[in-house]
């Protein structure tokens, strides 16, 4: 009679602490929202900074150290480096674009439907395992999503192609999400960041500088909030995020990532003064309560 696996809450000290950096990565990236919202320049320009500051601290640290993980050594190895960087790039243009065309709330709402796509990715393409258990989180946690973004009803107010646009971008985070998860069995995660992140800014800058122009912040404010975006958001967030790959299933990971919302609801009230009623604080404690029940899961999903 074959073992059952130990569920994420059993797991080794080793995967408790990936869980802990997976939740502080997509703190750090729910704070994307409230940056993106104070830059000076577009959408898709303060996409391309996002990706392009974070080089240096990403590129500082991989010369800081001294133990090297394996390098890519054939053509295929070195497309699947690329692969993620093109998805984050595609990711990062869809959502912002969709941020133009629809209400916040839709693209923000549409653009956390990751977790479905991820979880049936994985099922379809990889064999991956889908627990009841974590069914019923992904359910709950989704739920919590609509509560926080004020109900069905909010989804009726933004434009259909934006909302297409949106759901776009959460495949295309997916694939990312998928990408990295495969990866990490190989290569480290400094260098799966390096090329990834390098990627997405050779493939946004030239969509950035076509569709808006201007990419350069005026003022050392401006600087300062592509600054945070890309040292907090991404260089903290994605590097954590990637570390726990190696660790923990893609399914699940993308579904703890719907803390980003709730993190952006919080960061708004505190920065920007937008109250969180009733149904913002409903919609936190349902997220949270299904990513625990997803927690009990097998460690296979």
């Amino acid at each position: 009679m074959s073992q059952a696996a130990p569920t994420l809450s059993e797991a080794s000290p080793s995967n408790r602490f990936a869980l802990a950096a997976l939740l502080l990565g997509g703190a750090a990236i729910g704070g994307s929202p409230i940056f993106v919202r104070l830059s000076e320049v577009g959408p898709m320009a303060t996409a391309f900074w996002r990706v392009a500051l974070a080089l240096i601290p990403i590129v500082i640290v991989s010369l800081l150290k001294k133990e090297r993980g394996p390098k890519p050594q054939s053509l295929s190895d070195y497309g699947m480096l690329i692969l993620p960087g093109v998805m984050l790039a595609l990711d990062l243009a869809a959502w912002h674009l969709s941020l133009t065309m629809t209400s916040v709330a839709n693209a923000t709402l549409l653009a956390n439907l990751a977790p479905v796509f991820v979880t049936l990715i994985a099922f379809v393409f990889f064999s991956a395992r889908i627990s009841r258990v974590f069914a019923l989180g992904l359910v709950l946690a989704l739920s919590g999503v609509v509560i926080l973004k004020g109900g069905p009803a909010a989804i009726g107010n933004g434009d259909l192609r934006g909302d297409g646009i949106a759901m776009i971008a959460a495949f295309f985070y997916a694939c990312y999400i998928l990408a990295i998860g495969r990866l990490r069995s190989r290569f480290d995660t400094i260098r799966i960041m390096l090329w990834s992140t390098a990627c997405a800014a050779v493939c946004i800058f030239p969509i950035g500088l076509i569709y808006e122009g201007h990419m350069l912040p005026a003022t050392v404010y401006g600087w300062l909030i592509v600054f945070g975006l890309a040292f907090i958001s991404h260089a903290g967030g994605q590097v954590a995020i990637t570390y726990a790959l190696a660790y923990l299933p893609p399914a699940f990971s993308s579904l703890t990532l719907l803390l980003q919302p709730v993190v952006a609801a919080i960061l708004a009230w505190a920065l920007l003064n937008e109250a969180i009623g009733m149904m913002q604080a409903l919609g936190g404690a349902v997220v949270l309560a299904g990513i625990m029940v997803a927690r009990t899961s097998r460690v296979q999903v």
